[in-house]
Parts: structure tokens; sequence; C-alpha cells
């Protein structure tokens, strides 16, 4: 179990056992998961990893979760090649290494994994959704990014664009109450923000008695309490985008 204290304790409940259904690939420069339904559809879903690294077993699993629901899910190296966050790193030094792993700063790779999914995979409504620090990208990418219909953002850092709210696509915002990581009022003054200057259809939820990471950390069967929040986590983020896309 995560000490709640660390700066992101994303290593809760991890199902470390689970294998997944999908494949890895070469994506132009870059390294992807990718996961595909049985019937065909041109609808896909870019998924976003936390500091942990695109080879998660938790972000594959909701990868396959999204293509039991329809979609094509792939989840790129973001990190390009860079190594990924271990729970055993030293977290006296997570400012410093995180500094070096911008989620600002990934439009290179997201033009590379759309041109995939239109050109090889036959997709032409794709919509992205990102954890923790895939979910401050995934804001990043709503406020710029012309070829995507929406996004999801678990539990993204807030912080790091405070001053946009200028959102292109439809935004979905899911936080948990009792997040270490983001305080309340934070996503209070988002919500304002957002209010204010956004003019597409957007939606901030808050989970009560949720910590960080509770959406794809979290194991059902390990914390019965938290079970029905982890279900409708799931369930509305697949919702908004089977609304959107």
């Amino acid at each position: 179990m995560a000490n709640e204290s660390r700066p992101c304790p994303c290593d809760i409940g991890d199902k470390f056992d689970y294998g997944g259904r999908g494949q890895e690939v070469q994506v132009g420069h870059i390294k992807a998961y990718v996961s595909k339904p049985s019937a065909g559809t041109d609808k896909a879903v870019i998924v976003i990893h936390d500091i942990f690294g695109w080879q998660l077993p938790n972000t594959r699993y909701i990868a396959d979760m999204l293509t039991t629901n329809g979609y094509i899910a792939i989840c790129p190296d973001f990190f390009v090649g860079q190594e990924a966050w271990k729970p055993s790193n030293d977290w006296a030094t997570f400012n410093d290494w995180v500094k070096t792993r911008d989620a600002g700063k990934i439009d290179k790779e997201v033009d590379v994994v759309l041109k995939y999914l239109k050109d090889q995979c036959g997709a032409k409504k794709i919509g992205v959704i990102g954890f923790c620090w895939g979910g401050a990208a995934v804001q990043h990418l709503m406020l710029k990014n012309p070829h995507l219909k929406t996004g999801v953002s678990l539990y993204g850092v807030i912080s790091r664009f405070e001053d946009k709210h200028s959102l292109l696509h439809p935004t979905f915002f899911i936080f948990g109450e009792k997040d270490d990581i983001i305080p309340l009022e934070q996503v209070t003054s988002l919500e304002q923000k957002l209010k204010q200057n956004c003019k597409v259809d957007y939606e901030v939820k808050i989970y009560p008695g949720q910590t960080h990471g509770f959406v794809h950390r979290k194991r059902e069967d390990i914390n019965p309490q938290d079970k029905p929040y982890i279900e409708e986590g799931r369930k509305d983020m697949i919702n908004w985008l089977n609304k959107y896309l």
C-alpha cells in the first residue's frame, strides 16, 4: 500500500497480475500498447499514462476496458524511452525528476499517434483520457489540439495549467475528495474559471472519500467501501466518451 503522504501516491492496489489483451507496437519514434475490439470501429481513445509509465498493468487494464466498450485504445510511451518513476525511488528527488517530463510538451508524440490511428486503424473520431500526469496532459491537449473530439482528465495536476481555461473540446474532470495531491480549493477554483471562460461542454466531478489514483489504481476487491466510486468513475468516463465520440 502507498504512503499517502508521498508526492504522488499512485501505487495503490496495483493489478500487477494483469497481463493485457493488446499488443506492443512501434509508432514512429515511440512504442505503444494497442488494444482493438473484435468488431471494426472508427472510434479511438488515446490513453495517457501516469508517472509510472506506459507499461503499468493498471493503465493497460483501463485501455482494455475501453476496448470492451467498442474503442480502439492506444497507450503510447509519452516519456519516449526515458525511465518511468518507480515506487522504490527516493520521493525527495521527485520534483527534479518530473521537471524533465513536461506534460505540456507531448504534441509531437500526439501528432504521430493521431496519424497512426487514422492511417493504420481507420479511426475518424478520436478522444483522449489521462491519469495524474496524463490528466494534466489531457487538459493541455483540450486547450490546443483541434484533432481530438473530447477528453477525460482523471485527477490531473491542475496547478500546471492554472491560467488556461478556454477549452476547445468537451472535457470531463474527475477528482477524489481526499486527494492529497490536488486540494479541493484547486478544484473549486478550476470550476469557477471554467464557468467564466469555457464555451464548450465540461463537467467537474468530485467522488466522496476517494484518494489520488482511485479510478485506475484501487482494486475493487481490496477496498469494498470504495468499490461503488471506482465503478462509478469508470462508468462516467465511458459515458462521457460515448456521448462525444
